[in-house]
């Protein structure tokens, strides 16, 4: 189904509903001034993505968990290659599930379309399946899904990925961020952080895809599987946010379920934890998945959220800083056998939703239920205001065809003005 065709003439009018334009704007500001040692990070990481998963049974050695790979120290240090890796190590449970979840990019759900969306975006078709990083180095590859529990270790034609792949200093590796297709047992390539010991962290999103496509071919891991070759690599396409674009990716056939579209900004380095500068968009045509379901796989009547509980008794999303959208007191936490850090599902009614200035106001929260220990993080403040207008106000596929023609005529018409 092609997206329809917009009266060129008409203007754009969905107004916004939120604030995640001025979110854009400044982590965009924010990144160009936290250049951190991007090798340092991308090595930290690897070795951390390496490293053995103690047993169930092994105490973890602190109480505190590892350093980020971008993260310093109270003198301003960055932590060593080892202090990541040996901490990373030793954790286990909640504490493991949450490291390795901050280390992959997050895109935030679309709520409103950018500005400027045919000129400073990419768009692709998103996989359905498992969202993992695959590291290769010392002749073996191993994938960890986002709570960091491994997915498979096995032999690949990725740089030093099998033994019999080896080239160069053996323990020189590389880092992709994949989604695992179950279907065809493909891991489709979404973005690159580091290749051949080369870190990408830095990059633009534009520089990224075009190393994905180019390196990718450079090797033989797109071939069927072998012997020393278990699962086959595929870039996934990556389009210009142009109407030609947007169609290639909504409407065009793919070897893989689809779930939504990816957005990504042209000029957005590979940022860990959740960024506005990566976006996630769906509608029933896209993805299987426009609603979330309750414990029984079934669409509730009214919307779920689910929020982590703090030690203060706050309910809070999972974005950095968290949002508070209410708060339990502590008679009902004890009575309950509720812990802090424990994720809950809440029940929300309409008539207690309130958006005031870009900001999503509840009023009342009725708990479902507990969620069990495989979910890792809350939801997000943009996935809460995405769950919300898929109900009431949803933004279409027309919206964003309408979107890129507004950007289409104003280029234009500055055209026209240049040469006047």
């Amino acid at each position: 189904m092609a997206p329809p065709q917009h009266d060129p003439r008409r203007p754009y009018k969905r107004p916004a509903i939120s604030d995640q334009q001025r979110r854009r704007d400044s982590a965009l500001h924010t990144q160009s001034a936290r250049r951190a040692d991007a090798q340092a990070r991308a090595r930290s990481l690897a070795n951390s993505l390496l490293s053995p998963q103690p047993p169930p049974s092994s105490p973890a050695a602190s109480d505190q968990p590892p350093p980020s790979p971008d993260a310093r120290d109270e003198r301003g240090h960055d932590p060593t290659v080892a202090d990541v890796a040996s901490a990373t190590a030793k954790l286990r449970g909640p504490d493991q599930r949450r490291w390795f979840a901050r280390q992959i990019m997050l895109p935030e759900w679309m709520v409103d379309a950018p500005p400027h969306l045919a000129r400073d975006w990419h768009v692709s078709a998103r996989p359905a399946g498992k969202r993992c990083m695959v590291v290769s180095s010392n002749g073996i590859t191993i994938s960890r899904l986002r709570n960091g529990t491994i997915l498979h270790r096995f032999p690949s034609a990725l740089p030093n990925g099998s033994k019999r792949g080896l080239s160069g200093p053996a323990s020189s590796y590389s880092i992709l961020d994949c989604i695992f297709h179950e279907p065809d047992e493909t891991y489709y390539i979404v973005d690159m952080i580091c290749w051949r010991g080369y870190s990408l962290y830095d990059c633009t999103a534009e520089f990224r895809f075009f190393w994905v496509n180019s390196k990718l071919m450079e090797t033989s891991a797109g071939d069927p599987p072998s012997t020393y070759h278990r699962y086959r690599f595929s870039a996934v396409p990556m389009y210009e946010s142009t109407l030609d674009g947007l169609q290639a990716a909504y409407s065009g056939s793919t070897p893989y379920v689809k779930d939504g579209l990816l957005f990504y900004n042209k000029h957005a380095h590979y940022q860990a934890g959740i960024t506005p500068l990566t976006l996630v968009w769906k509608d029933n045509i896209c993805s299987q998945y426009l609603l979330d379901t309750d414990s029984e796989g079934q669409v509730p009547t009214e919307q779920h959220v689910v929020l982590e509980l703090q030690e203060d008794g706050k309910l809070v999303t999972s974005d950095d800083p968290p949002i508070a959208f209410g708060s339990l007191d502590n008679e009902f936490i004890q009575k309950s056998n509720l812990r802090p850090g424990n994720l809950l599902r809440f029940s929300v009614r309409d008539e207690s939703v309130k958006l005031v200035d870009g900001k999503m106001e509840i009023g009342e929260l009725q708990l479902a239920g507990k969620l069990n220990r495989s979910r890792t993080f809350a939801d997000s403040l943009s996935k809460v205001l995405f769950q919300y207008a898929a109900r009431h106000a949803p933004l279409r596929i027309e919206d964003l065809v309408a979107s890129v023609q507004s950007n289409s005529m104003e280029i234009e018409s500055t055209d026209v003005e240049m040469q006047g």
